[in-house]
């Protein structure tokens, strides 16, 4: 009964404060309606919410209307040595407040010797939880002749206070992140997801307007938190031309971890925030690299992200990748997707197709790069991806031009396995397999 009690207690709430709202005019957010998120859910749509929750999905989406240039401001220590200069950007305001983000900016070493060279292709730079941004990941994507800017999304810069072990924030921050989508209940443009969106569509736009870089060849790589925002971002800002997801991406109201045990109630997620509402919006080729062993982003999340998509999409699972920012950078496999893109617009390597016949696997693909090997990555556990125990069996392959054909017997009572080739030090995986 005392269930019963405070759904029309809250129900009652949200009628009033939306009649409220329009007869005097005055605009009504999730967070003036709701305490919680969990409130959010528990009042639903029986309510009329949902087209709060439009009202707040059209909103996140005019954010790619963020198309002119920010203004920028030039840091104390703006030229270095290493050609990387660090900078501010205008960002949105957040609680009345202006801000401004923090960033590092480089350009490959040819463009800063000659100036009359072609303009160079860009990558904008996300960090993820604990990280911001990194003049070593600057320079891996410079060496490759692509310009790059990595942003801080929490407010911070590159310095380090040694003794909270945080990175400095500096007077003119926005939100930090709270927790996983902790802050929920908050007005829209109070929360730190909309900020760091902004921030970098905002960062697409400064990039764009430099000369020395390729408006059209312009991609988007994020690690770990970083990643969940690029899967957002790619489904609103499409001017994009490629993207890489790094473990990070969407549907994880239903993983079977810390984040769908935080986001299986949360509304505002599901139907705001979450990737996957607008993923069969993206338009750019992505690469989704993560590894089978990750504790943060299941397999199965990521498989439900780029099954959502219409567009090329190429996949990269590493056994014994690891999860940090190292790992993320380090592997060449970002590098040459992007690669592949700018020079000839599609990934290097994707999946044609799969048949399956009993335990009998063909797997077909397409690629441009010689084949070295192939092997069978496969689990006869169940539950979260991320704790299986996965074997890796080699696997015969057949190349003829563009084209490779692996054949595999799957052990038997496999539950989910995928097909990687390995080429010159890359990986190239095909789709995840549920065993039914």
């Amino acid at each position: 009964m005392e269930f019963v009690l405070v759904d029309i207690y809250c129900a009652f709430r949200v009628l009033f404060a939306i009649v409220f709202g329009l007869f005097f005019g005055i605009g009504i957010s999730a967070g003036d309606v709701f305490s919680s998120p969990k409130q959010a859910c528990r009042v639903g749509t029986e309510t009329g919410v949902e087209d709060r929750f439009a009202d707040m999905r059209a909103r996140v989406l005019e954010l790619a209307e963020l198309r002119s240039p920010p203004k920028a401001f030039q840091s104390t220590d703006a030229t270095l040595d290493d050609g990387v200069r660090s900078l501010y950007f205008e960002g949105l305001p957040w609680q009345g407040k202006p801000t401004r983000v923090f960033a590092l900016l480089g350009l490959p070493e040819k463009i800063t010797r000659d100036a009359d060279n072609a303009p160079v292709p860009g990558v904008v730079l996300v960090h993820g939880g604990g990280g911001t941004a990194f003049r070593p990941w600057v320079k891996k994507w410079n060496e490759r002749g692509f310009a790059a800017i990595s942003i801080a999304v929490e407010g911070q810069t590159d310095q380090r206070d040694q003794a909270r072990k945080k990175w400095v924030r500096h007077p003119w921050a926005g939100p930090e992140r709270k927790g996983i989508y902790a802050d929920s209940d908050l007005p829209l443009e109070d929360q730190w997801m909309y900020h760091g969106v902004a921030d970098t569509i905002l960062a697409n736009s400064l990039l764009r307007s430099m000369p020395e870089v390729d408006s059209n060849r312009i991609g988007l790589v994020g690690i770990s938190w970083g990643g969940v925002i690029t899967s957002t971002v790619i489904g609103i800002d499409q001017r994009f031309a490629f993207a890489v997801p790094t473990y990070g991406c969407g549907d994880l109201a239903e993983a079977e971890n810390q984040y769908g045990r935080a986001l299986g109630q949360n509304q505002v997620y599901r139907n705001v925030w979450d990737p996957m509402v607008r993923l069969d919006r993206v338009s750019m080729p992505v690469l989704w690299l993560t590894w089978p062993g990750d504790l943060h982003f299941p397999l199965d999340s990521v498989k439900r992200c780029y099954e959502k998509t219409s567009a090329n999409y190429m996949v990269s699972m590493i056994p014994g990748m690891k999860h940090s920012h190292g790992a993320g950078w380090n592997p060449p496999d970002s590098y040459a997707f992007a690669d592949s893109v700018v020079s000839m617009g599609k990934p290097w390597c994707q999946q044609q197709g799969v048949v399956v016949e009993g335990n009998s696997v063909e797997v077909r693909f397409a690629t441009v790069k010689p084949i070295a090997g192939a092997s069978l990555i496969c689990t006869s556990a169940n539950g979260f991806t991320g704790t299986r125990k996965w074997r890796e069996l080699p696997v015969k392959f057949t190349q003829s031009k563009d084209s490779v054909i692996v054949s595999a017997t799957l052990p038997r009572e496999t539950t989910a396995w995928f097909i990687n080739l390995s080429s010159e030090g890359l990986v190239a995986s095909s789709d995840y397999q549920i065993s039914n």
